[in-house]
């Protein structure tokens, strides 16, 4: 409850006395709650923990901010911040006293390499405002506030603040610096104008004026022309217009614009200013209708291309982990502020599916790139003395919100998004202690239990996400049944006491969806959950794969549904394995196995190919072979990446 109490403390007295009224007005809809889950989902938040967070050796991040390792080039000033916001959001869900040694001492470490002035960082003074340092600095700075709000340790906040001054001093302002152009040329000023989120947190935790009046400077240089961008990145301007994301900025850079609008949103909070926040509602209209694969991600090659549309054609270099970390935090960011159930749809599906088939079976290390057929491949090292690739130390960040928006407190009383087993402690309206707990296997099983533990009697309103792909659901209150929609959050007002009872069950019929590009290809949705091809699960006879013969399709109806029945796993590794009716090109009826996305080539062995969009019909002897090389591991003499020995767990 501690964890609470400190959080709703914030939300209330972080701003300056002089915009409370403002401040008030813009509370956001809901708040985080107190969440710990057990089951699978638990299994995988604590090996990340473990496995990841929590064995990071800290001299491989440290070592760069006091040789200035970077030099005229580099980006190992980003990974120490990175990795520490997804470590302290680690701490803070199992915050034990040996987690605790470890954020202490990343902090005590890092504040080691304070300069006078106030810079930390990686880069020789020489070539401060380089290619990457901005955006260094901006997870720097991240990490520092993370600390302090979990702390309340004012010695960080100083040095977080001494650190934000040093670079408004240099690109502030008074300084005659475009902050937009700036950084790396290929992202034309985009990584060095997200530094405006860390810089509005600390006007919120500080009141601290100049720290608004540069947040407002970075957003203004945006429209202003620059040696990168002659006609300015027009980012507000261009997110509120209906302009696809692959057109937006001059360099649809998908993971760095976002970082921008999650700073922007920020600004919206202090502000006010409407345009802010209707730009960042919009951007993720945008990117949901023009760029979100079925598995909840985008990108190839790290930028914005219409994948929604291509999304079941060889796409080079698909779904960067950074671009699903970021699109889940800013997902949590606009669920947050306005209390719409469609940003839980929405951030179910990037968790299930692309989040969790990016990470190593044990949490230790996560893929680079996701792509919908191929192979699993782990991400490379970027830089060896680091030991770390951006996706890897960005992974977790985005995996790790989700005991933030799991279940969440209101006005009304708590809001269950997220159905996996968990144990969720929070306060009543009235602020009377509460737990809530969830139970089932979900989403693996469609019956749910929610149980409603107040400490005595008290009447308040429980929101039950009812999700978009449940046509059907099922709802009974203490055995009294009550009608939910799709698509809305099901609100229950009464008296609850103790041990109150909510049972649902969900309605998981597997539909069929056709490709967007009309090519005739089609995959499979169960629930939350993208179905895929294995080559794990052809058929063999005396240790040989025997693969179906015939063309299949999948049986669908008429309404678009497949009948799939859930099996037995053959391999340990998979989470959820079915038999999908299928029909041959002569009209007989057959069972082809399919798993889960997020199990889909975890063996994470060459060779161990699968595939989620498929052509209608398909010879499945030939399901993984084309006449197009589209392994993620397509590069001809590059070793295949292993977790290094630093960090693997057997």
């Amino acid at each position: 409850m501690k964890r609470i109490i400190l959080l709703a403390t914030f939300f209330l007295f972080a701003l300056p006395s002089a915009d409370a009224g403002q401040a008030l007005a813009r509370k956001d809809a809901l708040r985080p709650a107190e969440t710990h889950f057990s089951g699978y989902l638990g299994e995988r938040l604590d090996g990340c923990i473990e496995n990841r967070l929590m064995a990071q050796d800290l001299e491989r991040l440290l070592f760069a901010f006091r040789d200035k390792s970077d030099g005229k080039w580099g980006f190992r000033t980003e990974f120490w911040g990175k990795w520490f916001t997804a470590a302290m959001m680690g701490y803070d869900y199992a915050p034990t006293s040996e987690h605790k040694a470890v954020v202490d001492a990343a902090v005590k470490g890092l504040l080691a390499t304070q300069g006078p002035d106030g810079y930390i960082g990686t880069y020789p003074e020489e070539y401060h405002l380089g290619d990457w340092d901005i955006w260094g600095r901006k997870y720097t700075l991240l990490g520092l506030l993370a600390y302090y709000d979990r702390t309340a340790d004012t010695s960080v906040l100083k040095a977080a603040c001494a650190a934000a001054d040093h670079l408004i001093k240099e690109a502030g302002p008074q300084s005659g610096v475009n902050i937009a152009e700036t950084g790396w040329i290929g992202w034309k000023g985009l990584a060095s104008s997200s530094v405006l989120e860390p810089i509005v947190l600390l006007y919120q935790r500080t009141g601290e004026k100049r720290y608004l009046d540069f947040a407002e400077h970075i957003v203004g240089s945006w429209s202003l022309p620059n040696k990168l961008t002659p006609t300015g990145l027009h980012l507000i301007e261009e997110a509120l217009s209906d302009k696809p994301m692959w057109k937006m900025s001059g360099a649809p850079k998908a993971y760095e614009m976002m970082s921008c609008f999650e700073g922007l949103l920020e600004l919206y909070r202090c502000t006010g200013n409407k345009g802010y926040r209707d730009a960042v509602l919009n951007l993720i209209r945008k990117i949901e209708r023009d760029e979100l694969m079925i598995v909840g991600s985008g990108s190839a090659a790290e930028i914005w291309f219409h994948g929604k549309l291509h999304q079941s054609e060889p796409v080079y270099q698909g779904m960067e982990t950074c671009v699903t970390a970021t699109w889940m935090k800013l997902l949590y960011q606009a669920l947050r502020l306005t209390g719409e159930s469609h940003y839980a749809d929405l951030l179910e599906q990037s968790l299930y599916n692309a989040m969790l088939s990016a990470m190593s079976p044990h949490g230790e290390w996560f893929a680079y790139y996701s792509g919908l057929m191929g192979e699993r491949v782990h991400s490379h090292l970027q830089f060896p003395d680091v030991v770390m690739s951006c996706c890897v130390a960005n992974g977790p960040r985005g995996l790790m919100t989700t005991p933030s928006w799991a279940v969440m407190a209101s006005q009304e009383g708590p809001v269950v998004n997220l159905y996996s087993a968990s144990e969720v402690f929070l306060t009543t309206p009235s602020g009377a202690p509460m737990k809530l707990s969830v139970s089932g296997n979900y989403p693996v099983d469609e019956d749910v239990k929610v149980t409603v533990t107040p400490d005595k009697a008290e009447e308040f309103t429980l929101k039950l996400r009812i999700p978009e792909w449940s046509a059907r659901t099922s709802v009974t209150v203490c055995g009294k049944t009550v009608s939910a929609k799709p698509g809305k959050y099901l609100k229950i007002t009464r008296r609850w006491n103790p041990g109150d009872e909510v049972a649902l069950k969900f309605d998981f019929t597997a539909k069929v969806l056709d490709a967007p590009n009309g090519t005739g290809d089609a995959a499979i949705r169960r629930g939350p959950v993208v179905l895929s091809f294995d080559t794990r699960l052809i058929p063999r006879r005396d240790g040989v794969d025997v693969p179906p013969m015939y063309r299949y399709e999948f049986d669908r109806g008429k309404d678009g549904t497949v009948q799939v029945k859930r099996i037995a796993s053959p391999d340990p590794a998979l989470w959820m394995t079915f038999e999908v009716s299928c029909i041959d090109e002569a009209g007989g009826s057959h069972v082809l196995p399919m798993c889960d996305y997020a199990s889909a080539g975890n063996s994470w062995q060459e060779g161990n190919l699968f595939r989620v969009w498929t052509p209608q019909p398909f010879d499945f002897r030939h399901l993984y072979v084309n006449n197009l090389d589209w392994h993620v591991n397509c590069t001809v003499g590059v070793p295949r990446p292993e977790i290094p020995e630093l960090y693997r767990v057997d």
